[in-house]
């Protein structure tokens, strides 16, 4: 995969480090885990291999309650209960099986790009509990008495904010990357995609202040790419004279989301009003 298909098809700029990942990954088949900052492309860059490759992208997003079977499938007891007092005899128990974003991904007849999304929000035996059956790309339904078995391998990638460590178990059976936030030429580029005809003046400043703010210790949630790119839009919208961002920080509740954070930047930057 080239770095440019990434740019041309999703807008997505990935350094050669990532795409020679993404390329192991894809040739080992095993999961690609990428870590990093909020707001430095983990998500879109399933978006953009999906893209590339030409192919259908499945997203199971985590949430602290998401257990491993969720991702195989679901059985609805409740409604087969239901249907069986109400109405009559229930004899496919098929129908009641519901499959998850993994069990959806095994069933397909192509090969997609499975996304697991943020699964560092999962309690820590999550990890282990899928490793059997991403590493066999199988799984028994108990109730049907059926094993269902992946037509293809998913492409699998696996995206964590670093909230918390990974059990080993899961770690070893994954290629690893972390997206290191991006200097201000790779953002050059990054805003290059998502704008035609930028003010060039508008961009030197807003980001000169962007990684002034980024540097002030002591900030609770840095301003990430996505928030620039906001901020850039809201700078054009509002018609801000350059030359007026660095003085007085226009619009500064676009990239940064809370008092204290504000507060700290005003104390550590008593130049920007």
């Amino acid at each position: 995969m080239k770095s440019s298909q990434l740019e041309t098809n999703q807008s997505y700029i990935a350094s050669e480090d990532l795409l020679d990942a993404v390329n192991i990954a894809v040739t080992l088949e095993k999961p690609l885990l990428v870590k990093g900052e909020p707001g430095t492309g983990k998500t879109m860059l399933a978006h953009a291999v999906a893209d590339a490759m030409g192919k259908k992208l499945i997203i199971w997003n985590i949430k602290s309650t998401t257990k491993a079977q969720d991702g195989l499938y679901t059985y609805d007891v409740v409604q087969r209960l239901y249907d069986s007092q109400f109405g009559g005899e229930v004899t496919d128990i098929a129908s009641y099986i519901h499959y998850g974003k993994l069990g959806e991904a095994f069933l397909e007849e192509e090969q997609v790009i499975l996304l697991i999304d943020e699964i560092d929000k999962a309690d820590l035996e999550f990890p282990n509990d899928l490793l059997w059956e991403m590493d066999q790309m199988e799984f028994y339904v108990q109730e049907t008495h059926q094993l269902v078995k992946a037509k293809h391998r998913p492409i699998v990638i696996i995206t964590s904010n670093a909230e918390k460590e990974l059990p080993d178990a899961f770690l070893r059976r994954c290629i690893f990357h972390y997206i290191e936030f991006p200097d201000k030429e790779e953002m050059r580029k990054i805003i290059g995609a998502h704008f035609d005809n930028i003010d060039e003046e508008l961009v030197e400043q807003a980001m000169k202040l962007f990684y002034k703010i980024r540097n002030v210790k002591g900030l609770t949630k840095k301003p990430s790419t996505s928030e620039l790119i906001d901020w850039l839009r809201a700078l054009i919208a509002g018609g801000i004279d350059p030359a007026y961002i660095s003085s007085h920080a226009p619009y500064i509740g676009v990239i940064l989301k809370k008092d204290r954070d504000i507060a700290t930047m005003h104390k550590e930057m008593p130049y920007v009003h």
